[in-house]
């Protein structure tokens, strides 16, 4: 299947020239809600199962989607916010009507069989319409914690997929189906040696990947700068830092590099993004500090990565902070809150688990245990119910 984008402004014909589609994929916003479905959608174009993908114009999805061939329409979309914010006028007068009412156009061209929902605002709309065509829904929770845009989802679903049991009940139990959270195949093929060639590590010096997300966490690029000439003395760090030109963190980090010594600055690198270079560096580092938002967390636990977990205060439920402590549970994780978040805590934690290499390995094989590896397969089985 040709790659196709379109907005929610594109012709109804251009849309029908992508049918008969099997299952229409709704999400995103966040790479949590991203890359669950790029794994189903790889899946079902392995089993010869049309897809195309409904998404926000600003999302991550709006760069990956395309990027992986799957036919990608967008629409607009608004956030409820439970504070007062200005734009909540906006997205409730404007952005939201206007996403129902192109959902719906879109969902009637296209004509899914299903359609399967990730999460996230953009989602939504989508599975409201989907409803309204009496088309079923299938949905599926990341995190431990349900969004609020899942729970609203959730009356128009009639199967809910769970990344784990829902103990809490916030699901209707005789549509809840346990499924795991699948890993896009490509990061199960990453090199080590790609890695260190591409990033020119030493091979002898374990290295450590700090990444606070798609966009950066401010607090900890600004805590790994001022820890780093002594993080740099134990470790390599490839740091994805996003680049905010409000925080202005990445040129801030950039800096601090170029003060350390010589011998110690080429053991630092700042990057903004991680794209295809994501799969090596997972199989070269002997250590993540990362957000626990729930694609971090799920890409850690499958492919066996110990992790160093800083999540964000504040999401309803405090969302990550239940995600990363089902990881320490299990001994696959050390959870360190933002309040105790210094520069002298993270080099202490760091070089504590460094200290030990064999213990750092059994970390990673804890992690491991909570993944479930054929995630995408359950799923797709799911889907599938509704195309035959």
């Amino acid at each position: 299947m040709t790659p196709r984008t379109s907005s929610a402004g594109g012709s109804a014909e251009a849309l029908r020239r992508l049918t008969p589609i099997d299952v229409v994929i709704a999400g995103g916003g966040t790479g949590g809600h991203t890359s669950p479905g790029l794994a189903v959608a790889a899946l079902l174009r392995e089993r010869s199962r049309t897809c195309a993908w409904i998404g926000s114009h600003s999302g991550i999805e709006a760069q990956r989607v395309p990027r992986s061939g799957i036919p990608y329409v967008a629409i607009s979309t608004g956030k409820l916010r439970r504070y007062w914010a200005g734009q909540n006028v906006a997205d409730l007068v404007v952005n939201v009507p206007a996403g129902m009412l192109n959902a719906l156009r879109i969902l009637r061209a296209l004509r899914p069989r299903v359609v399967f929902g990730t999460g996230g605002f953009v989602a939504l709309p989508v599975m409201f319409g989907a409803a309204l065509l009496r088309v079923p829904v299938v949905l599926h929770e990341q995190t431990a914690v349900p969004g609020l845009a899942n729970r609203l989802g959730a009356r128009f679903a009639r199967r809910i997929a769970v990344t784990f049991p829902d103990k809490a009940g916030c699901f209707p139990a005789s549509r809840v189906v346990v499924t795991g959270n699948p890993l896009r195949p490509e990061l199960r093929a990453g090199s080590r040696s790609s890695a260190i060639a591409r990033f020119q590590l030493d091979p002898a010096v374990p290295l450590v990947y700090v990444t606070g997300g798609a966009q950066g966490a401010h607090r900890i690029n600004r805590v790994v700068g001022e820890a780093l000439p002594s993080l740099v003395g134990q470790a390599q760090l490839i740091h994805q830092c996003g680049d905010n030109p409000a925080t202005g963190d990445r040129q801030w980090l950039e800096e601090r590099r170029t003060a350390l010594p010589a011998r110690l600055a080429h053991r630092y690198t700042v990057v903004p993004y991680v794209g295809d270079e994501l799969a090596g560096i997972y199989a070269a580092a002997a250590l993540v500090v990362a957000r626990a938002g729930a694609g971090t967390v799920n890409e850690c636990c499958q492919l066996g990565v110990p992790a160093l977990y800083v999540p964000l205060p504040g999401t309803r439920g405090d969302e990550q902070t239940e995600n990363a402590r089902l990881v320490e549970r299990v001994g696959g994780a050390v959870v360190l809150p933002q309040s105790m978040l210094t520069a002298e805590r993270l080099v202490h934690e760091v070089q504590k688990l460094l200290a030990d290499p064999a213990a750092l390995k059994q970390m990673g094989e804890h992690a491991r245990t909570l993944a479930v590896p054929d995630a995408a397969e359950r799923i797709v089985a799911v889907l599938t119910e509704f195309c035959d």
